[in-house]
């Protein structure tokens, strides 16, 4: 038994070629977008620093607060023990506490990040804050800072001034902590 199989011209063979061309930079460039997306912002060894914001200042305002979301992959914990920027005189790690009612603020000697886990640094929970400024934070302007890992070092990221009415949402500002609250800063 003989089959006759349908000719296909060169003119239909070079279509289908640049068809199949196509499509495969369109996969390709969907892939490399994705993998874009899942990038951290900075890193620190396996430590992945992402989302990194400051309020705008207000006039008058003397202190500022910042915030990011530290990501750990990695086996082994590390701990975020301090924070530099010529933006201010002064930068600690803090958290907030509720006593008697009220909400404070405190200063912490470090924050944990643990193996296989992350930190969110958030509105009413754990931040950075800069204390005495050496200028006001300017809307869509980029704070450069050193943040200090016990194990991965140090690491020079960038936060991004946000508009000083910024509110990424409700969400449970103290992360795995749990020491969320409404206050500001």
């Amino acid at each position: 038994m003989i089959s006759a199989r349908p000719s296909i011209d060169s003119q239909t063979f070079t279509r289908t070629g640049r068809l199949l061309k196509s499509v495969c930079s369109a996969f390709a460039l969907t892939g490399a977008l994705i993998g874009s997306c899942a990038a951290a912002d900075f890193k620190a060894g396996a430590l992945e620093l992402n989302d990194l914001w400051i309020r705008a200042s207000v006039p008058g305002q003397t202190n500022g607060a910042g915030y990011l979301q530290i990501i750990n992959p990695g086996a082994s914990a590390d701990k975020l023990v301090a924070v530099q920027s010529e933006a201010s005189n002064r930068v600690e790690l803090h958290t907030v506490i509720t006593e008697d009612g009220m909400a404070k603020m405190r200063e912490v000697q470090g924050i944990d990040i643990p193996a296989h886990g992350n930190v969110k640094l958030a509105p009413g929970g754990y931040h950075v804050m800069f204390l005495q400024l050496t200028g006001p934070f300017k809307q869509d302007s980029l704070i450069p800072v050193v943040l200090k890992f016990e194990k991965a070092g140090d690491v020079r990221v960038n936060f991004t001034v946000k508009p000083p009415t910024y509110n990424p949402g409700s969400q449970s500002a103290g992360g795995a902590h749990g020491h969320g609250t409404d206050m500001k800063h």
